[in-house]
Order: structure tokens, then sequence, then C-alpha cells
């Protein structure tokens, strides 16, 4: 058994290096055209090459997503954008659509591709068709329990590679081919511009009583009905590894840069630790602990145990839980002053408790005694976004490390 690879999502550059240097094997990132999060920054050519060329440094991988459903016209920018990606060296493409494939395989023919999970794959005949059209690795549908997985990989070729969603959000539909956001607000989550109809409060209405409106109520709240929970299988990451799934994937091209270094640095200790002694692996409860210090829902195993039922919906509310504040990224250290140069993320108070937080689990605590600007000169508070300044850290630092703190009850 080859070992699994750590796939992480990437919405801009900053993200896409954090990611890597929290562990990442390989980032999945959107191009400004044919991916799906309309929302997102995403990467301009430039930049996509910036990062390429950041993680192939580092022996890592980039992969490019292509998987809207095209309509006729997004198809004509495609051979232009396709050579332009092959020339800056992206090591896969991900595509959904038959149409996509046929493109890729007459522009750049050499390019490894991978099926999205907008294919809804969750059969073996599937995966072994899509693999003989070309697809290297079939990203599976999230409605496959363990048990078809591993009758999936029995059933395939060897070849074959297959990679399944392990953390982040889950979609009401199947695998994302939803037409809720498209008949509620004319937004296409197709392509990339989903609203996220599903996480709304809504109200029933009886034929013969229109305008009529009854509240669903579970509580004063009302209720989410169409709600998922976040999914979460790092207590499982074992029996994932075991089930021939070789690339782990986190959900999230949207989520910051503090969510993609903290979900990365934990699934990549549980890997680590799962190989170096397989037969006595057993999960450690502060790797749960660590990620529920990110924004999340509360967490559900999906569908990889037994199809989801009424308690893997969070009807009270479709807000995040969201414990700790981000308030900033190490740029520099100076192990003389023992002063961390930092990026200002949310506003730091000298005074205030603080975690530091590096690309391994386990993290230091302390309280900020000396804070200063860009001009050496003792401040209170830093307010301004994206404010450099200088605090003195207690333990040595390095660029990528991240400060963070316990959200306060307003």
């Amino acid at each position: 058994m080859k070992k699994v690879e750590l796939l992480a999502p990437a919405g801009d550059l900053e993200r896409l290096k954090m990611a890597i240097v929290y562990g990442a094997d390989a980032v999945y990132i959107g191009g400004q055209i044919f991916g799906l999060r309309a929302s997102a920054k995403n990467f301009s050519l430039e930049d996509m090459k910036t990062g390429i060329e950041f993680a192939h440094e580092r022996g890592k991988k980039v992969y490019v997503t292509l998987n809207i459903i095209p309509h006729n016209d997004d198809l004509n920018e495609l051979p232009h954008y396709l050579t332009k990606l092959e020339e800056i060296g992206a090591d896969a493409v991900i595509l959904s659509d038959p149409g996509t494939l046929m493109y890729v395989k007459e522009y750049i023919p050499n390019m490894e591709v991978h099926l999205s999970t907008q294919a809804n794959n969750t059969n073996y005949m599937s995966a072994n068709f899509w693999h003989k059209q070309g697809i290297q690795r079939v990203v599976l549908a999230r409605e496959l329990s363990l048990k078809e997985i591993k009758e999936i990989r029995e059933k395939t070729d060897e070849d074959l590679e297959f990679e399944a969603f392990i953390h982040g959000a889950m979609c009401i539909s199947y695998s994302g081919r939803c037409l809720l956001s498209n008949y509620m607000s004319n937004r296409d989550a197709n392509k990339g511009d989903c609203a996220q109809s599903c996480r709304w409060n809504y109200y029933l209405v009886e034929e013969k009583r229109p305008g009529e409106y009854y509240k669903v109520e579970e509580d004063e709240k009302g209720t989410y009905f169409f709600n998922s929970k976040d999914l979460c299988m790092i207590e499982h990451i074992d029996k994932v590894i075991e089930s021939g799934i070789y690339s782990l994937k986190i959900e999230g091209r949207m989520k910051s840069a503090y969510y993609v270094a903290n979900i990365v640095s934990v699934y990549r200790e549980a890997i680590d630790t799962y190989y170096r002694d397989k037969e006595n692996f057993k999960f450690n409860p502060k790797w749960l602990d660590e990620i529920k210090k990110a924004s999340h829902r509360e967490f559900s195993s999906g569908f990889y145990f037994e199809k989801p039922g009424h308690t893997e919906q969070h009807y009270g509310s479709s807000s995040y839980v969201r414990d700790y504040d981000f308030i900033g990224v190490v740029l520099d250290y100076d192990s003389e002053t023992k002063l961390a140069t930092v990026e200002q993320r949310n506003r730091i108070f000298k005074g205030e408790e603080i975690e530091i937080m590096g690309p391994k689990v386990g993290n230091s605590n302390q309280t900020i005694e000396v804070m200063l600007n860009d001009k050496n000169e003792e401040i209170e508070v830093a307010p301004h976004a994206k404010q450099i300044i200088k605090i003195k850290v207690d333990k040595p630092v390095e660029k990528y490390y991240i400060l963070r703190r316990p959200r306060k009850d307003d």
C-alpha cells in the first residue's frame, strides 16, 4: 500500500502556500474560469504559475479545476486556457464533462486527468468506463460508504486512483448537482455560483391557504431542515485509508488561510501517526479538539458508515461555530531580539493571551508583553487591517506560523 495523499483546497496564493507548509501533499485550485467557486478570489494565470513553482520546489503537486457543467459559450476560451495550464506546469486537471475531456485530450493529451465528484461516480462499472476514456483518478461521490468504496477498489484496475472527501461542508444534493440555488436566487450552482440556499430558514405553506406562512420550528430560532452537518473523518482516518482511497480530500476553497492551515496540520499528523505504527494506531482526542478551533458546523461521518438520518442535519442554525479568532501570521523572526514580525489579521491588544500554532499540532501560549509598530514604537493595540507589527515571543517561530486567540463573548 502506497502512502495516501493529503489533498487541500486553496482559494488564493496565500492559502496555497499555507496548505503546502502545513503538510498537504497536493492542493486543488481554480482559475478565473471553469472552476466551481465563482465567489472565491481564484487564481490568475500569473498567481497560478507562482503557486505551482512554490509547490514543485517542495515536491508537492497542484491540480486545477475545470469542473463546471459548460454551455456552448463556455467552450470558446477552453483551448487557449488548456495550453496555458500545461505551459505553467499544472500536474492535473479536474473535470466532469465529457466534452471538456475531449478538448483536454485534443489540446493537452499528456495532462493527467481527474474526474470530479460532479460526475457522481458511485459504482465500479462507471469507474471502469471513465478509466477507459483516459481518466487516471476518480473523485468518488460523497454518497458512498466505506464498504462500497472497498468493493469499487477491488473491481477496478490497480492503476486507477480514487479520491474522496474526508472533511468539510456537505451538500444536500447529489455531490453538488443542486438546482435549489438556481430556483431561489437565479445563481447556477453547476457553474460555481451557489447561493447555499440549503442553509436558509424556511416556512411551510399549505396548498389551499396561499399566503399563510407557518413557521417550521424546533425552537425559537426556527428550523434549517436542509442544513447538513459538516463531514469530519479524523476519528476514523485508519478506516478511510484502509478502504482503498488514495487521495484524502479536504473541502473548502472558500475557507480562510487559518482554516486551511489548521485542518491540514491535524490530518497530516493523524496520517503520519497511522503509518508509523498501523497495528497499534489509535485516535488521539487532541486532533478533534484542534480541528474545532477552526470555524465549523457540528460534525458527522456523512455516508461512510450508514446513510445519514435525521441526526445528520443541523436544525438550529446555519451559522458556524467560531471559538477562535485568526489574528496574525508571522512574516519573519529575529532570534537575537526574539521579535516576530507579524501581519495583523484581526485587532491585537497588548496584554492579551494568545496561542501560536505552527505546522505540527502542539501550540504555545503566551501573553503579549511587547508590541511594536513599523517604526519600532511601543503600541497598545494593532487595529488596522494587515498592519505590520512586531511582537516579542517566548519561543522561536518561523514564517507562516499563525497567531490566534480564544474568541471573547460580546
